[in-house]
């Protein structure tokens, strides 16, 4: 018996049933009387899981479909199983995930997040703030530097590392730049953004936006558990770089995400320099590197040596990409 068919027995909680239920990543498809819902492990803070669900209210008040949770018998948005393993219980929806390949799909899903950004304001929590983006891009650097320190003295002994060895200097150079960027733009911004109480999704990409079944119906937002309070650009960053990698950095399709974007929700001046210090940083190469360094290296998969050496291979287009892109700011 798999553990959704134990935390399915909390439905009895809700006073639900479900009529048949399907797997799905990670959680289970419920169809009810309620219509459609999921059921999910849950690992969380259930004090935070509340300032979530205050903010997911908020958006479906507003006429953003979202995975808003329900409560249980007991008010709860937690409910145990006999086993005590805890499991939340979110409304669903029927839809398809953003289609990479349709631009139509990418610039709706952008106009949500712009829609998303004008209602995602809370009173700032401290414990809910975002780590600041110089001690992150400071602590990549010299995890960079270690890495390289470490394949140095024992030796490159496979493609990975030769390939890491020849090209780290090239974006680690990148790297130091993008600080230097961030210096001249960044405080004034992210203090903002806090007084404010702006609020960002922190996992904003393809898998997370809904495509619902007629046009109509529009989109759903869903995985808000990595909510935080930041900058919001933070957010249109990760999905257009997300979608840009796929795109070999096309700045006519870049164009179109800022424009359809900044329709609705404009782009500050100084965001705009944000997000071209953040195209500007090297963020997959750390990424995978650092995939590399916490992982077993006895074995380095073929897809990490084809990531690593296609993005060696793109770098003279993606550098060029945040100069070109982000050099006029939108009038």
């Amino acid at each position: 018996m798999s553990l959704y068919d134990y935390g399915l027995g909390t439905l009895a909680q809700y006073e639900l049933t479900a009529d048949r239920s399907a797997r799905t990543r990670g959680a289970l498809l419920c169809y009810t009387a309620q219509g459609l819902l999921i059921l999910r492990e849950f690992h969380g803070s259930e004090k935070k899981l509340e300032k979530q669900q205050e903010l997911l209210m908020r958006l479906q008040e507003n006429g953003i479909n979202t995975d808003y949770f329900l409560r249980n018998n007991q008010e709860s948005l937690v409910s145990k199983d006999k086993t005590e393993q805890r499991f939340t219980l979110q409304h669903w929806y029927e839809g398809k995930e953003c289609d990479t390949k349709s631009r139509e799909d990418i610039l709706k899903s952008v106009r949500t997040l712009a829609r998303l950004h004008i209602l995602m304001k809370m009173e700032p929590v401290e414990e809910y703030r975002e780590r600041s983006l110089r001690e992150e891009y400071l602590r990549h650097n010299q995890e960079l530097r270690k890495i390289r320190k470490f394949i140095r003295n024992k030796g490159a002994s496979n493609v990975f590392e030769k390939n890491y060895l020849a090209s780290v200097e090239q974006f680690l150079e990148r790297a130091q730049y993008a600080v230097k960027l961030l210096d001249e733009t960044d405080y004034d911004l992210r203090e903002r953004a806090w007084r404010e109480g702006q609020v960002c999704h922190g996992e904003y990409n393809q898998h997370n936006v809904l495509m619902l079944k007629g046009d109509h119906l529009g989109t759903a937002v869903t995985n808000f558990g990595h909510w935080s309070f930041d900058i919001q650009v933070a957010d249109l960053y990760r999905f257009m770089r997300k979608i840009l990698e796929k795109y070999n950095w096309n700045l006519e399709l870049a164009g179109e995400m800022l424009r359809e974007y900044h329709k609705i929700r404009p782009i500050s001046a100084e965001e705009w320099k944000n997000l071209r210090v953040r195209f500007t940083y090297p963020e997959k190469y750390w990424k995978l590197a650092n995939y590399y360094y916490s992982h077993k290296k006895v074995w380095i998969s073929e897809k990490n040596v084809e990531k690593l050496q296609n993005l060696i291979r793109q770098r003279e287009i993606w550098e060029n990409f945040a100069e070109e892109c982000f050099r006029d700011y939108p009038q």
